[in-house]
Protein backbone atom coordinates (compact mmCIF):
# COMPACT_ATOMS: atom_id res chain seq x y z
CA UNK A 1 0.00 0.00 0.00
CA UNK A 2 3.07 2.49 1.20
CA UNK A 3 4.51 1.49 -2.23
CA UNK A 4 1.17 2.53 -4.18
CA UNK A 5 1.10 5.60 -2.45
CA UNK A 6 4.91 6.30 -3.38
CA UNK A 7 4.11 5.86 -6.99
CA UNK A 8 1.09 8.24 -6.70
CA UNK A 9 3.20 10.92 -5.51
CA UNK A 10 5.91 10.48 -7.92
CA UNK A 11 3.88 10.61 -10.75
CA UNK A 12 1.68 13.92 -9.66
CA UNK A 13 5.03 15.51 -8.02
CA UNK A 14 6.62 15.19 -11.87
CA UNK A 15 3.07 16.50 -13.79
CA UNK A 16 5.15 19.95 -13.59
CA UNK A 17 8.16 19.16 -15.11
CA UNK A 18 6.35 16.95 -18.04
CA UNK A 19 4.09 19.80 -18.46
CA UNK A 20 7.43 22.38 -19.19
CA UNK A 21 8.99 19.87 -20.77
CA UNK A 22 5.91 19.76 -23.40
CA UNK A 23 5.01 23.63 -22.92
CA UNK A 24 5.83 25.54 -26.74
CA UNK A 25 8.36 27.96 -27.28
CA UNK A 26 7.41 31.06 -27.37
CA UNK A 27 8.60 32.59 -30.95
CA UNK A 28 9.00 36.66 -31.26
CA UNK A 29 10.85 37.59 -34.74
CA UNK A 30 11.84 40.72 -35.38
CA UNK A 31 12.81 42.03 -38.57
CA UNK A 32 13.88 45.50 -40.48
CA UNK A 33 13.65 46.28 -43.71
CA UNK A 34 15.39 49.81 -44.51
CA UNK A 35 19.01 49.31 -45.50
CA UNK A 36 20.92 47.32 -43.55
CA UNK A 37 18.46 45.21 -43.08
CA UNK A 38 18.32 41.70 -40.73
CA UNK A 39 16.23 39.67 -39.25
CA UNK A 40 16.25 38.32 -35.53
CA UNK A 41 14.72 35.40 -33.69
CA UNK A 42 13.81 35.15 -29.73
CA UNK A 43 12.99 31.52 -27.92
CA UNK A 44 11.28 32.16 -25.02
CA UNK A 45 12.91 35.88 -24.50
CA UNK A 46 16.36 35.60 -25.67
CA UNK A 47 18.08 35.32 -29.04
CA UNK A 48 18.37 32.15 -30.38
CA UNK A 49 19.57 33.43 -34.05
CA UNK A 50 20.07 36.28 -36.20
CA UNK A 51 21.14 37.43 -39.41
CA UNK A 52 22.27 40.75 -41.75
CA UNK A 53 20.67 40.30 -45.57
CA UNK A 54 24.00 41.47 -46.65
CA UNK A 55 25.79 38.26 -45.44
CA UNK A 56 23.72 36.41 -46.98
CA UNK A 57 22.76 38.13 -50.66
CA UNK A 58 26.84 39.24 -50.35
CA UNK A 59 25.63 43.15 -51.47
CA UNK A 60 26.80 45.35 -48.72
CA UNK A 61 24.21 47.23 -47.05
CA UNK A 62 21.26 45.24 -48.18
CA UNK A 63 18.25 45.63 -47.61
CA UNK A 64 13.98 45.62 -48.67
CA UNK A 65 12.48 41.89 -48.96
CA UNK A 66 13.58 39.99 -45.97
CA UNK A 67 12.53 36.97 -47.45
CA UNK A 68 16.42 35.40 -47.27
CA UNK A 69 17.08 36.49 -43.58
CA UNK A 70 13.82 35.07 -41.77
CA UNK A 71 14.53 31.68 -43.62
CA UNK A 72 17.63 31.46 -42.23
CA UNK A 73 16.75 31.99 -38.45
CA UNK A 74 13.53 29.63 -39.21
CA UNK A 75 16.06 27.19 -40.76
CA UNK A 76 18.79 27.71 -38.31
CA UNK A 77 16.11 26.71 -35.28
CA UNK A 78 14.23 23.78 -37.10
CA UNK A 79 10.99 25.40 -37.24
CA UNK A 80 8.57 26.80 -39.62
CA UNK A 81 6.66 30.17 -40.10
CA UNK A 82 3.78 28.69 -38.71
CA UNK A 83 5.87 28.35 -34.99
CA UNK A 84 6.25 31.74 -34.96
CA UNK A 85 3.66 33.87 -31.53
CA UNK A 86 4.50 37.49 -33.29
CA UNK A 87 6.42 39.32 -36.11
CA UNK A 88 7.38 42.76 -35.67
CA UNK A 89 8.43 45.04 -38.44
CA UNK A 90 10.11 48.39 -39.26
CA UNK A 91 10.79 50.31 -42.37
CA UNK A 92 12.13 54.12 -42.51
CA UNK A 93 9.67 55.73 -45.29
CA UNK A 94 6.52 53.15 -45.09
CA UNK A 95 4.57 50.57 -43.59
CA UNK A 96 5.31 46.90 -45.25
CA UNK A 97 2.32 44.87 -46.39
CA UNK A 98 2.35 41.69 -45.40
CA UNK A 99 1.82 39.54 -48.44
CA UNK A 100 4.44 42.62 -50.40
CA UNK A 101 7.74 44.21 -49.94
CA UNK A 102 10.08 44.66 -52.78
CA UNK A 103 9.04 41.44 -53.68
CA UNK A 104 6.98 38.78 -52.78
CA UNK A 105 6.77 37.73 -48.82
CA UNK A 106 6.44 34.43 -46.78
CA UNK A 107 3.17 35.69 -45.02
CA UNK A 108 0.63 34.75 -47.23
CA UNK A 109 -0.90 31.79 -45.29
CA UNK A 110 -3.92 32.73 -42.53
CA UNK A 111 -1.82 30.02 -40.18
CA UNK A 112 1.01 32.65 -40.55
CA UNK A 113 1.70 34.94 -37.43
CA UNK A 114 0.19 38.69 -36.75
CA UNK A 115 2.50 41.61 -38.06
CA UNK A 116 3.46 44.54 -35.73
CA UNK A 117 4.56 47.85 -37.47
CA UNK A 118 6.76 49.88 -35.20
CA UNK A 119 8.86 53.31 -35.83
CA UNK A 120 12.52 53.25 -36.92
CA UNK A 121 13.51 54.94 -33.48
CA UNK A 122 11.67 53.04 -31.07
CA UNK A 123 13.31 49.79 -32.86
CA UNK A 124 16.84 51.41 -31.80
CA UNK A 125 15.59 52.06 -28.22
CA UNK A 126 14.63 48.27 -27.53
CA UNK A 127 17.46 46.65 -29.23
CA UNK A 128 19.41 48.58 -26.43
CA UNK A 129 16.56 47.81 -23.83
CA UNK A 130 16.46 44.23 -24.60
CA UNK A 131 20.74 43.43 -24.39
CA UNK A 132 21.61 46.03 -21.78
CA UNK A 133 22.39 44.86 -18.01
CA UNK A 134 20.11 47.63 -16.20
CA UNK A 135 16.82 46.98 -14.58
CA UNK A 136 16.32 50.91 -15.36
CA UNK A 137 17.92 53.64 -17.55
CA UNK A 138 17.79 56.33 -20.25
CA UNK A 139 17.90 56.10 -23.91
CA UNK A 140 19.70 58.04 -26.30
CA UNK A 141 19.13 57.76 -29.69
CA UNK A 142 21.08 59.99 -32.48
CA UNK A 143 21.24 58.57 -36.04
CA UNK A 144 20.77 60.44 -39.49
CA UNK A 145 17.08 59.65 -40.39
CA UNK A 146 14.49 57.76 -38.89
CA UNK A 147 10.66 57.03 -39.06
CA UNK A 148 8.85 60.21 -41.13
CA UNK A 149 6.77 61.99 -38.53
CA UNK A 150 3.33 61.13 -40.48
CA UNK A 151 4.08 57.72 -40.26
CA UNK A 152 5.57 57.76 -36.39
CA UNK A 153 1.64 59.38 -35.49
CA UNK A 154 0.51 56.78 -37.33
CA UNK A 155 2.15 53.86 -35.84
CA UNK A 156 2.18 55.55 -32.64
CA UNK A 157 -0.89 58.19 -31.80
CA UNK A 158 -1.19 57.53 -27.88
CA UNK A 159 2.19 57.41 -27.01
CA UNK A 160 2.89 59.74 -24.33
CA UNK A 161 6.30 62.20 -24.21
CA UNK A 162 7.69 65.77 -25.17
CA UNK A 163 8.00 66.54 -29.14
CA UNK A 164 10.56 69.62 -28.94
CA UNK A 165 8.24 71.32 -31.84
CA UNK A 166 5.08 71.69 -33.54
CA UNK A 167 6.23 69.22 -35.92
CA UNK A 168 2.64 68.78 -37.40
CA UNK A 169 2.39 72.17 -39.05
CA UNK A 170 5.63 71.29 -41.15
CA UNK A 171 5.07 71.35 -44.71
CA UNK A 172 7.79 69.22 -46.04
CA UNK A 173 8.41 65.64 -44.54
CA UNK A 174 10.26 65.88 -41.55
CA UNK A 175 12.24 63.09 -39.89
CA UNK A 176 13.33 61.72 -36.35
CA UNK A 177 16.97 62.63 -35.87
CA UNK A 178 17.46 62.23 -32.09
CA UNK A 179 14.85 60.85 -29.49
CA UNK A 180 15.68 60.34 -25.68
CA UNK A 181 13.44 57.51 -23.78
CA UNK A 182 13.11 56.72 -20.18
CA UNK A 183 12.73 52.55 -19.27
CA UNK A 184 11.69 52.05 -15.83
CA UNK A 185 12.23 48.31 -15.80
CA UNK A 186 8.73 47.55 -17.40
CA UNK A 187 7.35 50.64 -19.27
CA UNK A 188 9.13 52.74 -21.93
CA UNK A 189 8.34 56.45 -22.19
CA UNK A 190 9.60 59.00 -24.61
CA UNK A 191 10.58 61.68 -22.99
CA UNK A 192 12.09 64.11 -25.68
CA UNK A 193 11.65 63.82 -29.73
CA UNK A 194 13.43 66.14 -32.18
CA UNK A 195 12.65 65.66 -36.07
CA UNK A 196 14.17 67.67 -38.69
CA UNK A 197 13.06 68.41 -42.58
CA UNK A 198 15.22 66.02 -45.27
CA UNK A 199 18.18 67.00 -47.02
CA UNK A 200 18.88 64.81 -50.12
CA UNK A 201 22.74 65.04 -50.91
CA UNK A 202 23.91 65.48 -54.31
CA UNK A 203 26.42 63.02 -56.60
CA UNK A 204 26.63 61.89 -59.81
CA UNK A 205 26.14 58.42 -57.86
CA UNK A 206 23.37 56.89 -56.24
CA UNK A 207 22.87 57.48 -52.78
CA UNK A 208 20.70 54.41 -50.75
CA UNK A 209 19.30 57.20 -48.13
CA UNK A 210 18.72 60.87 -47.77
CA UNK A 211 19.51 62.12 -44.37
CA UNK A 212 17.90 65.03 -41.99
CA UNK A 213 19.06 68.73 -42.43
CA UNK A 214 20.12 68.85 -38.57
CA UNK A 215 21.40 65.60 -37.74
CA UNK A 216 24.75 64.33 -36.33
CA UNK A 217 24.68 61.60 -39.00
CA UNK A 218 23.48 63.60 -42.05
CA UNK A 219 26.37 66.01 -41.27
CA UNK A 220 28.68 63.06 -40.95
CA UNK A 221 27.68 61.46 -44.03
CA UNK A 222 27.73 64.70 -46.36
CA UNK A 223 31.72 65.00 -45.00
CA UNK A 224 32.13 61.52 -45.96
CA UNK A 225 30.82 62.05 -49.25
CA UNK A 226 32.95 65.24 -49.41
CA UNK A 227 36.29 63.66 -48.43
CA UNK A 228 35.95 59.82 -49.92
CA UNK A 229 33.46 60.93 -53.18
CA UNK A 230 31.39 58.18 -52.28
CA UNK A 231 28.80 56.81 -49.47
CA UNK A 232 30.90 53.27 -48.00
CA UNK A 233 32.13 52.96 -44.95
CA UNK A 234 31.24 56.30 -43.97
CA UNK A 235 33.09 55.51 -40.68
CA UNK A 236 36.20 55.48 -42.07
CA UNK A 237 36.09 59.25 -41.99
CA UNK A 238 36.70 58.45 -38.17
CA UNK A 239 39.97 56.19 -39.41
CA UNK A 240 41.17 59.26 -41.32
CA UNK A 241 40.63 61.68 -38.63
CA UNK A 242 43.87 61.19 -36.85
CA UNK A 243 45.99 61.98 -39.38
CA UNK A 244 44.90 65.44 -39.31
CA UNK A 245 45.46 68.54 -37.51
CA UNK A 246 43.27 70.57 -35.07
CA UNK A 247 42.60 73.72 -35.33
CA UNK A 248 42.80 73.94 -39.30
CA UNK A 249 38.97 74.83 -39.70
CA UNK A 250 37.63 76.91 -36.38
CA UNK A 251 34.15 77.02 -37.64
CA UNK A 252 31.16 75.60 -35.52
CA UNK A 253 28.95 73.41 -37.35
CA UNK A 254 26.52 72.80 -34.64
CA UNK A 255 24.32 74.91 -32.11
CA UNK A 256 21.95 73.95 -29.80
CA UNK A 257 18.90 76.25 -29.61
CA UNK A 258 15.78 75.92 -26.30
CA UNK A 259 17.85 72.36 -26.17
CA UNK A 260 17.48 71.33 -29.76
CA UNK A 261 20.58 70.63 -32.09
CA UNK A 262 20.60 72.33 -35.85
CA UNK A 263 23.65 72.61 -38.06
CA UNK A 264 24.50 75.88 -38.75
CA UNK A 265 23.75 77.85 -42.55
CA UNK A 266 27.10 77.83 -43.33
CA UNK A 267 28.51 75.28 -41.98
CA UNK A 268 29.67 73.50 -45.33
CA UNK A 269 31.47 77.27 -46.27
CA UNK A 270 35.23 76.04 -46.35
CA UNK A 271 34.71 72.87 -48.05
CA UNK A 272 35.05 73.61 -51.49
CA UNK A 273 37.76 71.09 -52.93
CA UNK A 274 35.21 68.04 -53.17
CA UNK A 275 37.13 64.44 -53.67
CA UNK A 276 37.36 64.04 -57.24
CA UNK A 277 38.26 60.00 -56.60
CA UNK A 278 41.10 58.05 -54.55
CA UNK A 279 43.89 59.56 -56.96
CA UNK A 280 42.77 63.20 -55.84
CA UNK A 281 42.48 61.81 -52.47
CA UNK A 282 46.05 60.50 -52.07
CA UNK A 283 47.33 63.91 -54.18
CA UNK A 284 46.02 66.02 -51.43
CA UNK A 285 45.86 63.21 -48.28
CA UNK A 286 46.95 66.06 -46.00
CA UNK A 287 43.71 68.23 -46.93
CA UNK A 288 41.44 65.64 -46.60
CA UNK A 289 42.64 64.45 -43.11
CA UNK A 290 42.19 68.16 -41.75
CA UNK A 291 39.04 68.17 -43.09
CA UNK A 292 38.25 64.76 -41.11
CA UNK A 293 39.66 65.87 -37.97
CA UNK A 294 37.40 68.87 -37.99
CA UNK A 295 34.43 66.87 -38.74
CA UNK A 296 35.15 64.06 -35.72
CA UNK A 297 35.77 66.87 -33.55
CA UNK A 298 32.26 68.47 -34.66
CA UNK A 299 30.63 65.68 -34.21
CA UNK A 300 32.21 64.72 -30.92
CA UNK A 301 31.08 68.20 -29.55
CA UNK A 302 27.58 67.72 -30.35
CA UNK A 303 26.76 64.20 -28.81
CA UNK A 304 28.17 65.57 -25.97
CA UNK A 305 26.22 68.39 -25.98
CA UNK A 306 23.19 66.89 -27.31
CA UNK A 307 23.48 64.34 -24.27
CA UNK A 308 23.76 67.27 -21.49
CA UNK A 309 21.16 69.40 -22.46
CA UNK A 310 18.72 66.11 -22.24
CA UNK A 311 20.31 65.49 -18.17
CA UNK A 312 19.59 69.37 -17.73
CA UNK A 313 16.13 68.33 -17.06
CA UNK A 314 16.25 65.13 -15.95
CA UNK A 315 18.13 63.59 -12.93
CA UNK A 316 21.47 61.63 -13.72
CA UNK A 317 21.04 58.37 -13.95
CA UNK A 318 22.41 54.96 -16.65
CA UNK A 319 22.36 56.03 -20.09
CA UNK A 320 21.53 53.44 -23.00
CA UNK A 321 23.30 54.70 -26.44
CA UNK A 322 21.96 53.68 -29.86
CA UNK A 323 21.52 54.63 -33.59
CA UNK A 324 23.89 54.85 -36.20
CA UNK A 325 26.05 57.89 -34.19
CA UNK A 326 27.09 55.37 -31.25
CA UNK A 327 29.30 53.72 -33.50
CA UNK A 328 31.61 56.78 -33.33
CA UNK A 329 34.45 54.60 -30.79
CA UNK A 330 36.12 58.25 -30.40
CA UNK A 331 32.97 60.38 -29.27
CA UNK A 332 31.69 57.19 -27.29
CA UNK A 333 35.21 57.32 -25.26
CA UNK A 334 34.69 61.14 -24.39
CA UNK A 335 31.28 60.30 -23.31
CA UNK A 336 32.23 56.91 -21.13
CA UNK A 337 34.74 59.73 -19.52
CA UNK A 338 32.37 62.12 -18.89
CA UNK A 339 29.03 60.31 -17.54
CA UNK A 340 31.34 57.16 -16.19
CA UNK A 341 32.17 53.42 -17.74
CA UNK A 342 29.94 51.86 -15.71
CA UNK A 343 26.86 54.27 -16.16
CA UNK A 344 26.71 53.38 -19.80
CA UNK A 345 25.60 51.24 -22.67
CA UNK A 346 26.33 51.19 -26.15
CA UNK A 347 24.28 48.89 -28.36
CA UNK A 348 26.71 46.72 -30.11
CA UNK A 349 24.65 46.49 -33.09
CA UNK A 350 23.85 50.59 -32.87
CA UNK A 351 23.46 50.97 -36.58
CA UNK A 352 20.42 49.65 -38.43
CA UNK A 353 21.53 46.62 -38.82
CA UNK A 354 20.27 46.44 -34.99
CA UNK A 355 16.27 47.61 -35.79
CA UNK A 356 15.23 43.70 -36.26
CA UNK A 357 16.86 43.37 -32.60
CA UNK A 358 14.62 46.17 -31.32
CA UNK A 359 11.59 44.67 -33.09
CA UNK A 360 11.92 41.36 -31.81
CA UNK A 361 12.21 42.50 -28.59
CA UNK A 362 9.40 45.25 -28.64
CA UNK A 363 7.23 41.91 -29.27
CA UNK A 364 8.38 40.34 -26.15
CA UNK A 365 8.47 43.26 -23.55
CA UNK A 366 5.69 45.44 -24.88
CA UNK A 367 3.08 43.48 -27.07
CA UNK A 368 3.33 40.66 -25.14
CA UNK A 369 3.77 41.70 -21.63
CA UNK A 370 6.77 39.71 -21.02
CA UNK A 371 9.59 39.79 -18.41
CA UNK A 372 13.04 40.73 -19.80
CA UNK A 373 15.62 37.59 -19.53
CA UNK A 374 18.56 38.89 -19.05
CA UNK A 375 21.39 38.75 -21.83
CA UNK A 376 24.40 37.15 -22.09
CA UNK A 377 26.29 39.96 -23.78
CA UNK A 378 27.07 37.86 -26.69
CA UNK A 379 26.88 39.36 -30.28
CA UNK A 380 26.94 36.08 -31.84
CA UNK A 381 23.58 34.90 -33.23
CA UNK A 382 24.73 33.10 -36.73
CA UNK A 383 23.66 29.48 -36.79
CA UNK A 384 26.47 27.24 -36.50
CA UNK A 385 28.02 25.05 -39.52
CA UNK A 386 28.55 21.60 -38.61
CA UNK A 387 32.04 19.17 -38.78
CA UNK A 388 30.21 17.28 -41.65
CA UNK A 389 29.74 20.48 -43.45
CA UNK A 390 33.02 21.65 -43.55
CA UNK A 391 35.01 18.51 -44.41
CA UNK A 392 32.28 17.68 -47.22
CA UNK A 393 32.78 21.24 -48.43
CA UNK A 394 36.85 20.72 -48.50
CA UNK A 395 37.05 17.60 -49.45
CA UNK A 396 37.01 18.49 -53.21
CA UNK A 397 40.56 20.57 -52.45
CA UNK A 398 42.05 17.66 -50.12
CA UNK A 399 43.97 16.81 -53.66
CA UNK A 400 45.26 20.47 -54.13
CA UNK A 401 49.08 20.60 -54.24
CA UNK A 402 49.37 24.32 -53.31
CA UNK A 403 47.79 23.94 -49.85
CA UNK A 404 48.35 21.51 -46.88
CA UNK A 405 44.97 20.28 -44.73
CA UNK A 406 45.75 19.61 -41.10
CA UNK A 407 42.67 18.69 -38.73
CA UNK A 408 43.53 18.70 -34.73
CA UNK A 409 42.12 16.26 -32.55
CA UNK A 410 42.49 18.48 -29.24
CA UNK A 411 41.62 22.57 -28.56
CA UNK A 412 44.71 22.64 -27.13
CA UNK A 413 47.44 21.41 -30.12
CA UNK A 414 45.40 23.68 -32.56
CA UNK A 415 45.85 26.94 -30.57
CA UNK A 416 49.27 25.91 -29.66
CA UNK A 417 50.15 25.94 -33.38
CA UNK A 418 48.39 28.87 -34.40
CA UNK A 419 50.07 31.36 -32.17
CA UNK A 420 53.30 29.61 -33.37
CA UNK A 421 52.29 30.83 -36.98
CA UNK A 422 51.09 34.16 -36.24
CA UNK A 423 54.69 34.99 -33.70
CA UNK A 424 55.91 33.71 -37.21
CA UNK A 425 54.21 36.73 -39.26
CA UNK A 426 51.60 34.65 -40.85
CA UNK A 427 48.45 36.18 -41.42
CA UNK A 428 45.42 33.79 -40.83
CA UNK A 429 41.61 33.86 -40.94
CA UNK A 430 39.78 32.60 -38.10
CA UNK A 431 36.10 30.78 -38.78
CA UNK A 432 34.83 30.00 -35.39
CA UNK A 433 31.01 29.06 -34.73
CA UNK A 434 28.10 31.31 -35.37
CA UNK A 435 29.16 34.91 -36.67
CA UNK A 436 28.74 37.63 -35.02
CA UNK A 437 25.45 40.18 -35.47
CA UNK A 438 26.61 43.91 -36.26
CA UNK A 439 29.69 45.48 -38.07
CA UNK A 440 32.24 44.40 -36.18
CA UNK A 441 34.27 41.21 -36.19
CA UNK A 442 34.97 40.15 -32.32
CA UNK A 443 36.51 36.51 -32.76
CA UNK A 444 33.69 34.59 -34.99
CA UNK A 445 34.88 35.92 -38.57
CA UNK A 446 38.49 37.29 -38.14
CA UNK A 447 41.55 38.16 -39.80
CA UNK A 448 44.12 37.98 -37.14
CA UNK A 449 48.21 38.89 -37.17
CA UNK A 450 50.63 39.67 -34.87
CA UNK A 451 50.53 43.52 -33.57
CA UNK A 452 53.84 44.07 -33.61
CA UNK A 453 55.85 43.05 -36.95
CA UNK A 454 56.74 45.89 -39.25
CA UNK A 455 54.91 46.10 -42.40
CA UNK A 456 51.94 43.46 -41.33
CA UNK A 457 49.00 46.60 -40.94
CA UNK A 458 49.94 47.80 -44.55
CA UNK A 459 50.71 44.13 -46.45
CA UNK A 460 47.10 43.44 -44.84
CA UNK A 461 45.01 46.56 -45.67
CA UNK A 462 46.70 46.19 -49.62
CA UNK A 463 46.95 42.63 -50.26
CA UNK A 464 44.35 40.89 -48.37
CA UNK A 465 41.50 43.86 -47.51
CA UNK A 466 42.53 45.54 -50.89
CA UNK A 467 41.60 49.23 -48.88
CA UNK A 468 43.38 52.26 -48.12
CA UNK A 469 46.46 52.28 -46.36
CA UNK A 470 45.65 54.53 -43.67
CA UNK A 471 42.52 51.97 -42.16
CA UNK A 472 43.09 51.09 -38.70
CA UNK A 473 43.21 47.76 -37.23
CA UNK A 474 41.71 46.86 -33.56
CA UNK A 475 43.77 45.54 -30.80
CA UNK A 476 42.27 41.98 -29.35
CA UNK A 477 43.48 41.79 -25.59
CA UNK A 478 42.52 39.77 -23.02
CA UNK A 479 40.14 41.37 -20.76
CA UNK A 480 41.80 41.24 -17.47
CA UNK A 481 44.98 42.05 -19.15
CA UNK A 482 43.89 45.29 -20.99
CA UNK A 483 45.08 48.10 -17.81
CA UNK A 484 48.59 46.45 -18.63
CA UNK A 485 48.68 48.08 -22.29
CA UNK A 486 46.04 50.69 -22.83
CA UNK A 487 45.57 53.58 -20.42
CA UNK A 488 42.58 53.69 -19.48
CA UNK A 489 41.49 49.84 -19.35
CA UNK A 490 38.24 49.94 -20.11
CA UNK A 491 36.29 47.12 -20.60
CA UNK A 492 35.33 47.16 -24.47
CA UNK A 493 34.20 43.98 -26.05
CA UNK A 494 32.56 45.30 -29.00
CA UNK A 495 34.95 47.42 -29.92
CA UNK A 496 33.39 50.50 -29.90
CA UNK A 497 35.38 52.03 -27.30
CA UNK A 498 38.78 54.21 -28.29
CA UNK A 499 41.38 54.08 -25.35
CA UNK A 500 45.50 55.10 -25.59
CA UNK A 501 48.44 52.61 -26.07
CA UNK A 502 50.74 52.86 -23.54
CA UNK A 503 53.91 54.43 -24.10
CA UNK A 504 56.10 51.94 -23.57
CA UNK A 505 54.14 49.54 -25.82
CA UNK A 506 54.04 51.94 -28.58
CA UNK A 507 56.25 49.89 -31.03
CA UNK A 508 54.89 46.44 -30.05
CA UNK A 509 51.89 48.18 -30.91
CA UNK A 510 52.78 49.58 -33.93
CA UNK A 511 50.32 47.61 -36.40
CA UNK A 512 46.84 48.38 -33.95
CA UNK A 513 47.95 51.84 -32.84
CA UNK A 514 46.68 54.88 -34.71
CA UNK A 515 49.23 57.86 -35.52
CA UNK A 516 47.97 59.94 -32.78
CA UNK A 517 48.26 57.14 -30.18
CA UNK A 518 45.08 55.76 -30.11
CA UNK A 519 43.24 52.80 -30.50
CA UNK A 520 39.90 50.91 -31.02
CA UNK A 521 40.28 47.93 -28.30
CA UNK A 522 38.46 45.27 -28.09
CA UNK A 523 38.65 42.99 -24.73
CA UNK A 524 38.14 39.54 -24.96
CA UNK A 525 36.42 37.11 -22.18
CA UNK A 526 36.15 33.74 -21.16
CA UNK A 527 32.22 34.38 -21.22
CA UNK A 528 31.29 34.50 -25.14
CA UNK A 529 34.93 33.96 -26.54
CA UNK A 530 36.67 31.21 -24.45
CA UNK A 531 38.30 29.80 -27.78
CA UNK A 532 39.64 33.91 -28.86
CA UNK A 533 40.51 34.49 -25.17
CA UNK A 534 42.71 30.87 -24.88
CA UNK A 535 44.16 32.10 -28.46
CA UNK A 536 45.22 35.25 -26.57
CA UNK A 537 46.41 33.49 -24.19
CA UNK A 538 48.61 30.75 -26.05
CA UNK A 539 49.73 33.67 -27.58
CA UNK A 540 51.12 35.59 -25.10
CA UNK A 541 52.94 32.89 -23.80
CA UNK A 542 54.92 32.58 -27.22
CA UNK A 543 55.23 36.12 -28.02
CA UNK A 544 55.53 37.75 -24.64
CA UNK A 545 52.69 40.12 -24.74
CA UNK A 546 48.76 38.78 -25.28
CA UNK A 547 47.47 41.00 -27.94
CA UNK A 548 46.69 40.38 -31.39
CA UNK A 549 45.66 42.89 -34.69
CA UNK A 550 41.99 41.92 -35.40
CA UNK A 551 39.66 42.97 -38.59
CA UNK A 552 36.71 41.22 -40.18
CA UNK A 553 37.30 38.41 -42.59
CA UNK A 554 36.27 40.33 -45.93
CA UNK A 555 37.88 43.04 -48.09
CA UNK A 556 37.12 46.30 -49.42
CA UNK A 557 32.91 46.37 -50.67
CA UNK A 558 32.66 43.08 -49.44
CA UNK A 559 30.57 41.86 -46.48
CA UNK A 560 31.82 39.67 -43.49
CA UNK A 561 32.06 35.90 -44.68
CA UNK A 562 29.06 34.02 -43.42
CA UNK A 563 29.34 30.38 -44.67
CA UNK A 564 32.64 28.11 -44.56
CA UNK A 565 32.46 28.33 -48.45
CA UNK A 566 33.12 32.08 -48.38
CA UNK A 567 35.50 31.60 -45.90
CA UNK A 568 37.80 28.88 -48.17
CA UNK A 569 37.08 30.59 -51.12
CA UNK A 570 38.63 34.31 -49.81
CA UNK A 571 41.56 32.97 -48.46
CA UNK A 572 42.24 31.02 -51.78
CA UNK A 573 41.82 34.78 -53.80
CA UNK A 574 43.39 36.52 -50.86
CA UNK A 575 47.49 36.63 -49.57
CA UNK A 576 45.93 35.29 -46.44
CA UNK A 577 48.66 32.51 -44.96
CA UNK A 578 46.51 30.08 -42.94
CA UNK A 579 42.77 29.45 -42.67
CA UNK A 580 41.11 27.77 -39.68
CA UNK A 581 37.84 26.20 -39.82
CA UNK A 582 36.76 24.69 -35.97
CA UNK A 583 39.41 22.32 -35.99
CA UNK A 584 40.65 22.38 -39.28
CA UNK A 585 43.49 24.06 -40.86
CA UNK A 586 44.48 24.94 -44.37
CA UNK A 587 47.68 26.24 -45.34
CA UNK A 588 49.75 27.90 -48.03
CA UNK A 589 52.74 25.84 -48.97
Amino acid sequence: MLWLKLQKHRLFTSYPKVFRMLKKPVYVLGTGLSHNASSVLLKDGKICVGIEKERLTRVKHDGGNDNQSIQYCLDAEGIRLEDVDLVVQTANFDIPEREYHQGKRLFTSPQHPPIVNISHHLAHAYSAIGTCPFDECYIMIIDGCGSPFSQYQTLHPDVPGILMGNFSAAREMICEKDSFYYYDGHKLRTLQKDFSPMSGLQSDQKISLPTTRHSIGGFYAAVSHYVFNNMDDVGKLMGLAPFGKSGVYNHQAFCFKKGRLFIDEDWNKHLNQPSGGYDHFIQNFDYYANVAKWAQEQVEYAVLQCIDERFKTHPPGKLCYSGGVALNAVANSKLSDKLGHTNLYFEPAAGDNGLALGCAFYGWLEYLKKPKVKHNGSTCFGKVYGQDHIENMLVQDMANTRLSFTRFDTEDELLRICAQKLVEGKVMAWFYEGSEFGPRALGRRSILAHPGIEGLQNHINRHIKFREDFRPFAPAVQEEKVHLYFEKGYSSPYMILTDRTRKEFLEALINVTHKDGSARVQTVGKKWSLRFWKLLEEFGKQSGIPVLLNTSLNKKGMPMVETPEEAFSFFKESALDLLIIENQMIEKK
